[in-house]
């Protein structure tokens, strides 16, 4: 678990994971809205997350409008009939484009993939809102630690594929043709995939879950059906004489016994000429020298 976290950012796991925790003990209904990238939000009730939400995974509402159960003008007449309830759920059972227990399904498959979303990413800072409501809450909760942990569990899982990828890292675009036979989700990822698109990305085009694609992605780079492009080489930027001086006297560590050097050490004055770019040139002798001079000859 520590490569995980220390892979994550040791920091902002255990930021996180310390809010949800004391979250539970204090059994807090509400919100915890954890600042980063890309950040959420976890909704509690009685200590238990019973739904969250992320700008980094798709929403229970965008992994049922893929079942083709229903359209995206027929979920808007919904919504708009439910006064604008983001999660028409009454509407949709009573109609029969869902069941329940398929919308039930479909949330918390919701809840822990924004849970790994947020969980994959950076984290800032946690906050409490008290008194809010989630529009697509699971009928029995989560406790927050099986949460954290179930989603660094799905972290350390992409590190041991062949081609370990994040949700947010990659860019695959398809490679040449190899022939083999593709499945419904492959041959949909191929044709999203574009060299811009994140896994995160490619998640949202087809509707499926953010760790599911993610996955995927792992594996079809692996297997040759996607690759990556070559990061585009660093543009080498030229300093002036001042600011090289500065940065390799910043990148110096502080002296500590024994003084073994990790940069460039540190010359004595006038050794390698720094010290001219730090004071201007001297013209001549000193004007110690100089009065020394006049007594010299006065004698």
């Amino acid at each position: 678990m520590s490569d995980v976290r220390d892979a994550l950012g040791r920091v902002g796991y255990d930021r996180l994971a310390h809010a949800l925790t004391a979250c539970g003990h204090a059994e807090f209904t509400g919100e915890l809205r954890v600042s980063g990238r890309p950040g959420g939000t976890f909704h509690l009730r009685d200590g238990l997350v019973v739904a969250a939400e992320s700008p980094g995974s798709p929403g229970p509402e965008v992994l049922l409008l893929r079942t083709d159960r229903i359209g995206a003008e027929r979920w808007a007449e919904l919504v708009r009939e439910s006064d604008g309830a983001r999660w028409p759920a009454a509407a949709l059972v009573a109609r029969g484009y869902a069941g329940a227990a398929q919308l039930r399904v479909v949330c918390v498959m919701a809840l822990h993939d924004a849970a790994f979303a947020i969980v994959a990413g950076r984290v800032d800072g946690c906050e409490r809102i008290v008194g809010t409501e989630p529009h697509a809450p699971v009928t029995v909760g989560e406790t927050p630690a099986r949460l954290v942990q179930d989603a660094a569990r799905k972290l350390a899982a992409l590190a041991t594929l062949p081609y370990p990828v994040g949700p947010d890292r990659e860019r695959p675009l398809p490679a040449a043709p190899t022939g083999r036979p593709l499945t419904a989700l492959q041959q949909e990822l191929l044709a999203h995939a574009d060299g811009r698109r994140t896994p995160r990305d490619l998640a949202f085009c087809v509707g499926r879950g953010v760790y599911t694609v993610t996955v995927e992605v792992g594996r079809m780079l692996a297997e040759g059906f996607l690759e990556c492009a070559d990061a585009p080489a660093e543009i080498p930027v030229r300093l002036p004489p001042e600011a090289r001086v500065r940065a390799v006297r910043h990148r110096e560590p502080p002296p500590e016994p024994p003084p073994v050097p990790t940069v460039l050490p540190r010359r004595d004055p006038g050794a390698s000429g720094i010290t001219e770019a730090l004071a201007p040139p001297k013209n001549g002798a000193s004007w110690k020298g100089f009065f020394r001079l006049r007594h010299t000859t006065a004698e």
